[in-house]
């Protein structure tokens, strides 16, 4: 098939990229790198069309995977304004391509539509517990305007949608300069410079391997139905203060590790309820959060020794 992938040159797109060329597709990246990075599509045989998503395109595909969108709190606070047009706009012309060429679409959301849950784990079926005038909410409220914008076109007969809430992802080729927490520890602590855990590490997070979220967003494109929104991520929850303890063993560092306030508006529990992914795509995690750390170790070791 001939498949779009928006934000392709991001860290989970430019790692369906492979999987999606791997499977004999041809794919069609739409970027403007203003995160993703270049050398994740180096020698890859895509077309590339450098734009910004939010601006008016016109790609003839049979599928879109629509991942464009600033994801972690580094650059997604940056320019909130942005990051909100963004959101919402990329994902209005990203459906309007989807009308056009009769495209199923896959849209990513984010476990970030949940804010700082007051229940755990979090079922598509929570509302979520949301700021909507917080530091995270350009990202938060953006991304669930545009879950709303997916399910009117959705309803109106306009478009075959997807809708994946992703929880915290990991593995080899994330950007080591985005703030998220898996390489903030790894690289600190390769470098033995201090971990910084906030809230005394009480927060949980819920890490699920790259592979294994490419293999639960193809699955959840390829199935035929209306699941409604489907959490993707892993339900093996852990706390950050044993995340940061886990890094320093793996990595055999020094590192101590520091106490700092909680920030505003930081989920204290992210861990979904995967019921309905298991039993409408037959998919669950497989590779175990110990693995998967040791080859992303590795991978940022290599990167640091370079």
């Amino acid at each position: 098939m001939r498949v779009l992938v928006t934000g392709g040159a991001g860290f989970i797109g430019s790692h369906l990229v492979q999987r999606l060329l791997a499977e004999g597709n041809e794919v069609i990246v739409l970027d403007n790198f203003s995160s993703g990075l270049r050398d994740n599509l180096k020698g890859l045989p895509v077309e590339l069309i450098e734009a910004d998503v939010s601006a008016p395109f016109d790609i003839a595909c049979d599928q879109i995977y629509h991942l464009a969108c600033p994801a972690s709190p580094v650059f997604y606070q940056r320019n909130g304004v942005g990051t909100l047009l963004t959101a919402f706009n990329g994902t209005y012309q990203a459906l309007l391509n989807a009308e056009r060429y009769k495209s199923r679409i896959l849209v990513a959301s984010t476990s970030e539509v949940y804010g700082d849950p007051a229940v755990s784990p979090q079922p598509e079926t929570y509302f979520g517990n949301v700021n909507t005038w917080g530091p995270r909410a350009c990202y938060d409220e953006g991304k669930r305007a545009a879950e709303a914008l997916c399910y009117e076109f959705q309803t109106q007969g306009r478009a075959d949608v997807r809708v994946a809430r992703i929880f915290n992802t990991y593995g080899p080729g994330m950007r080591l300069d985005d703030g998220r927490v898996m390489t903030e520890f790894i690289a600190a602590a390769l470098a033995g410079r201090p971990l910084r855990l906030d809230a005394a590490g009480e927060q949980t997070r819920s890490f699920c391997f790259i592979d294994d979220m490419v293999e639960g967003l193809m699955a959840l494109m390829s199935f035929d139905g209306n699941p409604g929104p489907v959490n993707l991520g892993s339900a093996d929850e852990v706390k950050l203060s044993q995340l940061a303890e886990l890094v320093v063993a793996m990595a055999g560092s020094p590192s101590p590790i520091m106490q700092a306030p909680r920030r505003l508006d930081d989920p204290m529990q992210r861990k979904p309820d995967t019921v309905l992914a298991t039993a409408v795509l037959g998919w669950r995690p497989q590779i175990k959060l110990a693995v998967g750390l040791e080859m992303l170790i590795r991978s940022i070791r290599k990167i640091s020794t370079q």
